[in-house]
C-alpha cells in the first residue's frame, strides 16, 4: 500500500484506509458532499467526495474503505478528492497499518521519562511517581499506547508518552533557570498533568472521548487521581498535595481554555507553558509534516493564530 505521508499533490490516491470521520455537509449551493479523515498509521488526510453516484458505496465511521481519487492541495495542506469508494474485506488489510505512532521509538522515550523520575529528591513526591511510573506495569503498558489528544496534536500511539516526557524535560530546563521554582513539584506535577487522559479518552483505533472523559475532562480526572493517591502515602503533607493538585489543575493557563483554575505558583505557571510550548510545537510540527517540503506559506492554523510558514532552513533540511 502507499502511506499517506508518501502521497505528493498531483498522485493518484489508491488503497485502503481507515475512515476517522464522516460528515455530510452541503455547499453554499446546496449541493450535498462528504467530507471525510482517511488515516493510516503514517497520519490522516482530509478528503472530500463531491459527486454522490453509483461509485460511491454505503459507509460509516471507523470504515476500512477502498478509496480511489487524486491528491490536490488546499490552502497549503494535502487533500483527496475521492471519486470511487466501497467497503473493505475482512482479509484484506491488516488493522496494525492504520494507527498511527510516534515517530520516536517508545521503549527509549519511556526510559529517558524513569531517569526524570528518580531525579526527584521529595520522598512523597518521589514514591508518589515511581508508583505509576517504574512500578505499575499495567499502567505503563497502557500509559506507552496511548496518544495525548483525538486530532489537535500527539493524536497518535504514544503521544500521551512523548508529549510528557516533552514537557518534563522543559520544565527541568526552566527550573535551572529560575531558583523561585521547586523543581520537585513542576516535575512531578509535569509527569502527571495529563494523566486524565489515559481515561478521557479511548483506545486506538477509534481514539474518541469516553463518557468519563465527556462529563468530567482530564484535568479534574488527573487531579482527583493526584489527591487520593497522596492520601495514600503515609505522611504526604496535606499542602504539598494541594500544591500538586493546583499546578494540575491550572496547567492549560486560562479560564477560557479549560483550567478551573488560574495559575497561582511559579511552578503552576511554568507547567502551563511548558504545556503550551509543546503542543504548538508539536502542532506546527505536524502541519509541516503535511505540506509539500518545498512551500513557504502553508496558509492560516486556527491553533496557533497565524498564517503559518516554513523557515528557509528547515525546507533545506527537508530537501
Amino acid at each position: 500500500m502507499t502511506y499517506i505521508e508518501e502521497y505528493k499533490e498531483g498522485n493518484k490516491f489508491f488503497g485502503i484506509y481507515l475512515c476517522k470521520s464522516k460528515q455530510i455537509l452541503k455547499t453554499k449551493a446546496g449541493k450535498t458532499y462528504y467530507s471525510l479523515l482517511l488515516q493510516d498509521k503514517t497520519g490522516i488526510i482530509d478528503a472530500k467526495v463531491w459527486e454522490l453516484n453509483n461509485g460511491i458505496d454505503d459507509f460509516d465511521s471507523m470504515d476500512f474503505i477502498m478509496t480511489d481519487g487524486m491528491v490536490t492541495s488546499f490552502q497549503g495542506s494535502r487533500q483527496v478528492n475521492v471519486n470511487r469508494i466501497r467497503k473493505a474485506q475482512e482479509g484484506e488489510y491488516d488493522p496494525a497499518e492504520y494507527i498511527p505512532a510516534s515517530k520516536y521509538n517508545r521503549e527509549e522515550m519511556y526510559q529517558e521519562l524513569k531517569k526524570v523520575v528518580m531525579t526527584i529528591t521529595e520522598p512523597h513526591l518521589r514514591k508518589l511517581a515511581e508508583k505509576y511510573f517504574v512500578e505499575d506495569a499495567g499502567f505503563i503498558a497502557e500509559f506507552k499506547q496511548h496518544s495525548a489528544a483525538k486530532s489537535v496534536h500527539h493524536a497518535f500511539v504514544g503521544g500521551l508518552l512523548q508529549h510528557t516526557l516533552a514537557v518534563a524535560k522543559i520544565c527541568s530546563f526552566v527550573a535551572a533557570c529560575y531558583p523561585v521554582i521547586d523543581r520537585d513539584l513542576l516535575i512531578t506535577a509535569a509527569l502527571f498533568h495529563d494523566i486524565g487522559k489515559v481515561w478521557e479518552i479511548s483506545e486506538f483505533p477509534s481514539n474518541e472521548y469516553t463518557d468519563e472523559g465527556q462529563l468530567l475532562g482530564h484535568i479534574f480526572l488527573g487531579a482527583e487521581l493526584v489527591g487520593k493517591e497522596a492520601a495514600l502515602i503515609p505522611g504526604f503533607p496535606k499542602t504539598l498535595a494541594a500544591e500538586l493538585q493546583h499546578c494540575i489543575l491550572a496547567h492549560h493557563g486560562e479560564l477560557e481554555y479549560g483550567s478551573p483554575k488560574k495559575p497561582a505558583m511559579a511552578e503552576a505557571l511554568a507547567l502551563a507553558f511548558a504545556d503550551n510550548m509543546d503542543a504548538k510545537l508539536e502542532m506546527i510540527t505536524e502541519v509541516y509534516d503535511k505540506a509539500e517540503p518545498t512551500m513557504e506559506w502553508l496558509g492560516f492554523n486556527r491553533y496557533v493564530d497565524s498564517n503559518v510558514r516554513q523557515s528557509s532552513g528547515y525546507i533545506q533540511k527537508r530537501k
